[in-house]
């Protein structure tokens, strides 16, 4: 059932307004006193997830036992960042998920379900893993915290995917992600149903009998044309409903459709959010399906230090490069290394072009031409480009340059979807 909700394509969730609905979202606990909250980390930091747990610590006082940030095969947060992101949380109620030795598996999906959902591009089972933390009775109660938004893996982010990858281990990561690359990203993305959505639903079917219940809080965000980022729905519940309605605001909010392809896109990489092309690349592949045949991908990554936020998955981009799936797929069946990461292999896939457009990356001082080019991108100059595109001065959107030249300005691609009206309707 829904505790609460509130949204709509104009709204403006203000901080006291948000202050309201999590203190009514929180009196569904009911006589919880042993609370673990698993938000994101700092790549949703404009989820306000950061401000919700907050409030939540505010609410719940020593009922709020920890905080889980949902890694997946994330870098743990540094003191840096959670200061940022959650300042009014005090550091030791925070836990490190370690995506190789902390899940446990709770069940296991047989091979026969992913198949028929997958439609036959891959044959395994999955396992149905998550934190021990969520599992050994710990705790009685989960406030599972995130952002609703196009996503590359399985359509539209958040809900039981936050249990599964957040918190889950390698098998269940590699796997989903592996699914979601091979039935094809533009299928899903910005789907609220997908193949990878109806194996989490399975997954917290079968996990809800050795699972604490989950208060799930979702948001929507949205950059309002002032550039301003804006809360435009927050929905609290304990079911699947409060993220249909969270995807079917995300769907109208977080998807620009474009009337025609872009032939040259511009797009800049925070650099406090943005360190590595595992979390970089959604540059490439939230704009993809908007870039014209031919086209050119530029972007701005001041903060670039490495590929993978783990060393072995940045080992493996090193090897491979990002190349199109056809090739991809193909080294998986021939490469045990590749073959054994399949998550990595997603990436790989999600972070080409197909060969349809350039990419160019212009990277800081943390990575070198020969780094950049050894994996399939173009490289440039970061000060030479910045000087050519003033970051400051340009809109998001369409933008035509003094000297004629016009290109479509993107100021994070983590909060949206770029398509043309065909490619998404394909």
């Amino acid at each position: 059932m829904m505790y609460a909700e509130r949204g709509s394509v104009r709204d403006n969730i203000s901080r006291s307004d948000l202050a309201v609905l999590v203190g009514q979202s929180l009196k569904a606990l009911g006589e919880a006193n042993r609370v673990i909250a698993v938000p994101p980390d700092i790549t949703r930091l404009h989820s306000q997830a950061g401000a919700i747990t907050d409030m939540a610590y505010r609410e719940l006082g020593p009922r709020l036992g920890a905080v889980l940030p949902a890694l997946g095969t994330h870098a743990p947060m540094s003191d840096e960042e959670l200061d940022s992101m959650y300042p009014g949380t005090p550091k030791n109620l925070f836990k490190v998920h370690d995506w190789r030795k902390d899940p446990v598996e709770l069940d296991r999906i047989p091979a026969s379900f992913v198949r028929e959902v997958g439609e036959g591009v891959v044959d395994y089972d999955y396992p149905v893993q998550a934190n021990k933390m969520l599992t050994d009775g710990s705790f009685d109660a989960i406030i599972s915290i995130g952002q609703v938004v196009p996503h590359e893996v399985i359509g539209l982010a958040n809900h039981a995917k936050n249990i599964f990858v957040g918190t889950g281990g390698k098998e269940a990561i590699d796997k989903s992600h592996f699914l979601g690359a091979a039935y094809g990203m533009e299928r899903m993305m910005g789907r609220a149903d997908t193949p990878v959505r109806r194996i989490f639903n399975k997954a917290l079917e079968l996990a809800a009998p050795k699972l604490p219940p989950i208060l799930w809080i979702l948001t929507v965000m949205q950059r309002d044309d002032s550039g301003k980022m804006v809360m435009r729905g927050f929905y609290a519940g304990d079911d699947l409903e409060c993220f249909e309605k969270a995807a079917a605001l995300s769907r109208l909010v977080n998807i620009d459709m474009l009337e025609e392809p872009i032939e040259k896109a511009l797009v800049w990489l925070d650099p406090m959010e943005f360190k590595s092309t595992w979390l970089g690349n959604k540059a490439v592949y939230r704009t993809r399906m908007a870039m014209a045949d031919g086209g050119e991908l530029i972007i701005l990554a001041p903060g670039l230090v490495h590929f993978g936020e783990d060393s072995g998955i940045d080992a493996l981009i090193r090897r491979y490069g990002y190349r199109p799936s056809a090739r991809i797929r193909q080294l998986v069946l021939e490469h045990e290394d590749l073959g054994a990461n399949l998550s990595a292999a997603a990436h790989l896939i999600h972070g080409s072009s197909e060969g349809r457009f350039t990419v160019t990356y212009a990277p800081g001082t943390g990575m070198t031409k020969s780094e950049i080019e050894s994996v399939g991108y173009n490289y440039a100059a970061l000060d030479t480009l910045k000087a050519r595109y003033p970051v400051d001065r340009l809109v998001q959107g369409w933008n035509t340059l003094p000297g004629g030249e016009r290109l479509f300005y993107v100021p994070n691609p983590a909060l949206g979807l770029w398509t043309t009206k065909e490619r998404f309707e394909s």
